[in-house]
């Protein structure tokens, strides 16, 4: 599946996959088409990050209806880093839509196999993963951070919709979303240490040595992709936007870029 930028009305700018299964609809916002201002300009999608709540729900709006969504419908967690997944149904439709105080607590991935009901996981670096089940019409997003990565949250995310819905991995689509790339993101020597000794077997691809003493480069597309594989997933199932947030956060916000002070992009995912 190969990832692209929509242009779609009113200066919203939409990365999405080609080849994604049909009767979903997915996308991860831009900087570009909301009301924000100052180091949140302008469609900032996070209710968490010091920006006016109002103008955070008028980015909402404008993005969810952009992808033909419902604003007042979707659900939304407030992401801990963790590896919690929760099953949400027709009865959580609004949470955290309006309300930060009123999302899915400590939660970093959702799943449902409700129609119309959009998911939705806020960004700035971290890697977003989406999920379809064309079988079963179910859905899934997750945040893939340093520490749900490392704490296989994408498997987990896979294993609960084989739980909840008798989802097939072989079934299972997946899309890692823009996110900070290796080329950016750079770890000092005990966290890359840490990622060696949790994936001995796959050390070589997710973390590379530029000689900088006390450094490394992490890469958290590659080892978010390693475990799709491992959860059974087939590589044709898997997109890969391999766009760093960091290099163009004239696009995405990117949290190491903007200095700490920063929106956040949305990456939404619904069953029609």
């Amino acid at each position: 599946m190969k990832f692209f930028i929509d242009e779609l009305p009113g200066d919203i700018r939409c990365g999405k996959f080609k080849g994604f299964p049909e009767g979903f609809v997915h996308g991860f916002s831009g900087r570009t088409g909301g009301v924000s201002e100052g180091a949140w300009s302008s469609l900032d999608m996070g209710l968490h990050v010091g920006d006016d709540p109002q103008a955070v729900v008028e980015n909402r709006r404008r993005f969810l209806g952009a992808l033909g969504l419902d604003v007042n419908r979707l659900c939304t967690p407030q992401q801990v880093h963790g590896d919690h997944v929760a099953r949400v149904s027709v009865k959580e439709a609004g949470r955290g839509a309006f309300d930060y105080a009123d999302s899915i607590p400590q939660t970093d991935a959702l799943i449902t196999d409700e129609r119309d009901l959009p998911l939705l996981l806020c960004f700035a670096d971290c890697t977003p993963i989406l999920f379809a089940d064309p079988v079963h019409h179910a859905v899934g997003a997750a945040h893939g951070g340093w520490k749900g990565t490392f704490a296989r949250i994408v498997m987990k995310t896979a294993k609960a919709m084989h739980e909840s819905f008798g989802t097939n991995p072989n079934d299972l689509y997946a899309v890692i979303g823009p996110a900070i790339g290796p080329c950016c993101y750079e770890v000092d020597d005990k966290l890359a240490a840490r990622f060696a000794a949790k994936f001995p077997e796959w050390q070589d691809k997710i973390i590379e040595d530029r000689g900088k003493t006390g450094h490394k480069q992490l890469d958290l597309w590659e080892t978010n992709y390693l475990q799709l594989l491992a959860a059974g997933l087939k590589p044709e199932h898997i997109g890969r936007a391999d766009y760093c947030t960091s290099c163009h956060h004239d696009i995405y916000f990117s949290y190491r870029a903007d200095g700490g002070k920063t929106g956040r992009l949305a990456a939404v995912i619904a069953a029609k």
